[in-house]
């Protein structure tokens, strides 16, 4: 406010020091004798004019400026809002997420508590269980967290082996056994080039991926990974013949903690993909997805060849996945 005023005040200072100089010689306090131009007017008369042509640009700057100033105050305010809406969503789902885990240790605490018998031993083993399900939980916060605010140590990553490493991992998770899992990456006339970033958050977010898409992968379904070059990008698609995901759900899975009915079903903290976006755009890179219930889900990424401020290398080209 204090900033607003201020420009204002300076923008009409020519005009008010015109205006003063009209008064004083309109009330004989200032000589006004006829200026000899090709246009007669008295002193005072010019100055008011001088004092207004010298206003018009400033006043005009100081009223693009408010303006610009308003604008940026109300996307602060919406940028805000959006915030809080978000942080009260989390919020909700964090309780929603804890509330099961603890009804149940309290449950298995007072069953060890009223006496134990056959049912102590079940009664510890759930509530392990539920303690090592809120662990892995805030692990999960913690390295969204992490990823969102730490500093990145950014070296070349070879693509082609990180997506390597990734696949031989996933062939070990449970169930992988009874899917097809495949990888097609460009072997000619070059393989990918590499990619500035951290490996092991790379890593952990294909992992990630990859983990999901088991997991909703039926037995005997198939699982694809598979990279190219485009552009200044490298894009890399993981598609499963998976349940689908409905397309008014599509929009959620990003966020933190969001779970649609159809993958309650399924063990996970719906932190999962919340990571992998978090470690993409901290790349410097996009992800999508396109999904059809009962046929399965694409998760696009792209990563860009040249580190995000573009110093170095060839300027990517945005992909738009």
């Amino acid at each position: 406010m204090a900033r607003s005023t201020l420009r204002w005040t300076l923008a009409l200072l020519p005009l008010a020091v015109g205006l003063g100089c009209w008064l004083a010689a309109r009330g004989g306090m200032l000589p006004d004798d006829r200026l000899l131009v090709s246009l007669s007017a008295r002193r005072g008369d010019w100055l008011l004019a001088v004092g207004c042509v010298l206003s018009l640009p400033a006043v005009t700057a100081a009223a693009t400026a408010t303006r610009r100033d308003s604008r940026w105050r109300r996307r602060l305010a919406e940028q805000g809002a959006a915030a809080a809406r978000d942080r009260r969503l989390l919020l909700s789902r964090l309780d929603h997420e804890l509330k099961n885990p603890l009804t149940a240790m309290r449950a298995a605490t007072a069953n060890v508590t009223a006496g134990g018998g056959p049912g102590g031993a079940a009664a510890v083993t759930s509530i392990e269980e539920q303690v090592a399900r809120l662990s892995r939980l805030t692990a999960d916060l913690r390295k969204i967290a992490d990823v969102e605010s730490g500093r990145l140590d950014r070296r070349p990553v070879d693509v082609t082996a990180l997506l390597e490493e990734t696949v031989d991992i996933a062939r070990e998770l449970p169930g992988a056994a009874d899917r097809q899992l495949s990888l097609d990456l460009p072997r000619a006339p070059w393989p990918l080039p590499a990619v500035p970033g951290d490996a092991d958050l790379l890593g952990l977010a294909l992992g990630n991926l990859l983990d999901n898409a088991v997991k909703y992968t039926a037995p005997g379904g198939r699982v694809e990974v598979r990279a190219r070059e485009s552009g200044g990008w490298v894009l890399i698609e993981v598609a499963d013949t998976g349940r689908g995901i409905p397309g008014d759900e599509l929009p959620h899975v990003w966020e933190e903690l969001y779970r649609g009915p159809g993958a309650r079903t399924v063990p996970g903290s719906g932190l999962g993909l919340a990571l992998v976006r978090a470690v993409v755009e901290r790349h410097g890179g996009r992800i999508g997805a396109d999904s059809r219930v009962g046929s399965g889900t694409v998760v696009r990424i792209a990563l860009p060849t040249a580190p995000p401020d573009g110093d170095r290398g060839q300027k990517a080209v945005d992909p738009g996945t």
